[in-house]
């Protein structure tokens, strides 16, 4: 038995998240049946992690099971060959038996990217967050470095998530705006809570308007509690950018 390790690039527009669903299209599904056609037998993909319905990834990492001979390259050219467009799988190694996509995981980069500018994308517009009004990029570089370190994140934690330990460590998080107006927004973590870095997000944009001083952005973190914090930003902002081990 083989255990490969694959490197995936998705659009999540068409998609009801990473995980396989009984009734809705997922990115996990559709590797799941090209990479059978080839191998000829039944795959089950071990991902990362979860990504949302429309969120995207960069570089999505998981791993399977086969006992197919099949050459890694040809392996690799031939799932690309039957995925859509907008799934593509950009590495695919040879990995111990014993690597888990999921557990052997020591970081993960998320990247969110808000389009701040008077008149909305056109090529941007499923690939960001469209906020017309000005945002001061400053402030939000002021409280998005308050998230460094280890902290409760309940604050920013889907409300109806079953996750009881809401404590992760955030290993770097930066902020900056290009000229065209695309703010982009990164954050590595030991783990993520489902929707956090949406809902960190979504208060980052009332620190930009002047809603919410950087002070009460971290007063928001240290409360724990999800009522006090910004709305959760749509998913077409997020990009899952890379998985460390």
């Amino acid at each position: 038995m083989r255990n490969l390790k694959i490197i995936i690039e998705y659009d999540g527009a068409a998609y009801h998240g990473w995980q396989r669903q009984p009734d809705d299209i997922t990115v996990q599904q559709t590797l799941e049946e090209k990479i059978g056609v080839i191998t000829r037998e039944r795959i089950r993909l071990t991902g990362s992690g979860r990504t949302d319905a429309g969120v995207h990834a960069i570089a999505q990492a998981a791993n399977f099971k086969t006992s197919s001979k099949i050459a890694g390259g040809n392996l690799l050219r031939g799932t690309n060959s039957l995925l859509p467009g907008d799934i593509v799988i950009k590495e695919l190694t040879e990995v111990d038996e014993g690597f888990h996509a999921r557990y052997n995981a020591k970081s993960k980069v998320y990247l969110y990217r808000i389009f701040n500018n008077k008149y909305p994308p056109a090529l941007y517009r499923n690939y960001s967050w469209f906020i017309k009004y000005p945002l001061d990029i400053d402030l939000i570089r002021t409280a998005v470095l308050q998230l460094i370190g280890t902290h409760d994140f309940s604050s920013f934690c889907a409300a109806d998530s079953n996750t009881v330990d809401h404590v992760r460590e955030v290993v770097d998080a930066g902020v900056h705006r290009e000229e065209n107006g695309m703010i982009k927004f990164f954050i590595e973590a030991d783990g993520f809570l489902r929707h956090m870095v949406r809902n960190i997000a979504g208060t980052l944009i009332d620190v930009g308007s002047g809603k919410l001083s950087p002070a009460g952005f971290l007063g928001i973190m240290e409360a724990r509690d999800r009522r006090q914090a910004g709305i959760t930003a749509p998913p077409q902002g997020l990009f899952l950018k890379e998985v460390r081990y």
